[in-house]
């Protein structure tokens, strides 16, 4: 695998895992989140963390993935 593809799938994967990590904690320290939004300050703060981070990682380790795959057909 090259170190392109090792680094985009490592990045996706910690960003990724980020706003996971943020919407656990959302939900557990958080004050959960009702119809209105989140109950405390640092659940909107984890809220704004966490929609930041779970598009963002997702699109960046398919990226990651379909770089694994462009490689394999042009080896």
């Amino acid at each position: 695998m090259k170190q392109d593809t090792r680094t985009l799938l490592r990045t996706g994967t910690g960003i990724l895992g980020t706003g996971l990590l943020s919407v656990v904690l959302l939900f557990t320290i958080g004050g959960g989140v009702s119809r209105l939004g989140p109950h405390t300050n640092g659940g909107w703060f984890l809220l704004m963390i966490a929609m930041g981070c779970l598009p963002t990682g997702f699109l960046t380790l398919a990226l990651g993935i379909s770089k694994i795959f462009g490689d394999r057909s042009k080896a």
